[in-house]
């Protein structure tokens, strides 16, 4: 089956620079928001340009930076599914365990999730399928989706891999092992060519973090 043709907008909110992805298939409206961040104006103004509409909210873990904008999407669209693996979903509504109360003020508060995922389910929404992996280390409950449908692979990665470093590890949950262990087990293993989507910064490959990456990579010691 020849693969489908994705068309993918980066929105950026500050003042993280948190990269908020919107995937929709080619000669489709309804379309996937991957981490909506704290500029939610931006993303509903670009859904509005383009006459698309959500069919999934994918977080990819509940830090404030990441869940900014659930609730203005959950507010245009009620009915739209917030989805987050089970173990960063009491993050959504507690400002201490999603680091925002930390600034001050309220913090960021998100609508409770309505599916829950795990390593090895499938969440299917705006005619992608997308594979789930639990990867640990700069969250908890920290899932990626892996999206096989488009050549070459798409990795919707949040803040585990960036070109030329990773998320970091120093938060109360956080753990460096867990976070090298399981890009070295389950990202490192896929096609070289796969095209990682990060949290923030620029897009990667695997190929290249294998290659030059200082904290996971070939400098860092992993055998290619």
């Amino acid at each position: 089956m020849e693969p489908q043709r994705l068309r993918l907008a980066t929105i950026l909110s500050y003042p993280f620079e948190e990269n908020t992805y919107i995937a929709a298939l080619v000669g489709r409206n309804d379309c996937l928001v991957v981490d909506p961040g704290l500029e939610p104006e931006k993303i509903l103004q670009f859904l509005d340009d383009q006459q698309w509409t959500p069919a999934a909210i994918l977080n990819t873990h509940g830090h404030g930076d990441h869940i900014g904008g659930n609730a203005a999407l959950k507010e245009r669209w009620p009915d739209c599914p917030l989805v987050i693996g089970r173990g960063d979903a009491p993050k959504l509504t507690d400002a201490r365990l999603n680091l925002s109360g930390m600034f001050g003020g309220p913090g960021v508060l998100s609508p409770p999730a309505d599916v829950l995922l795990q390593e090895g389910d499938t969440y299917s929404a705006a005619g992608l399928a997308l594979e789930v992996y639990e990867i640990a280390g700069h969250s908890s409950g920290h899932i990626v989706f892996v999206c096989r449908e488009v050549s070459p692979i798409h990795v919707f990665g949040g803040d585990v891999l960036f070109a030329g470093s990773i998320g970091r590890t120093d938060f109360p949950d956080g753990s460096f092992e867990a976070l090298a262990a399981g890009i070295h087990q389950k990202l490192f293993t896929l096609p070289d060519d796969t095209v990682v989507l990060p949290g923030h910064g620029p897009v990667t490959t695997i190929g290249e973090e294998k290659r030059s990456n200082p904290f996971v990579g070939a400098p860092a010691g992993y055998r290619i």
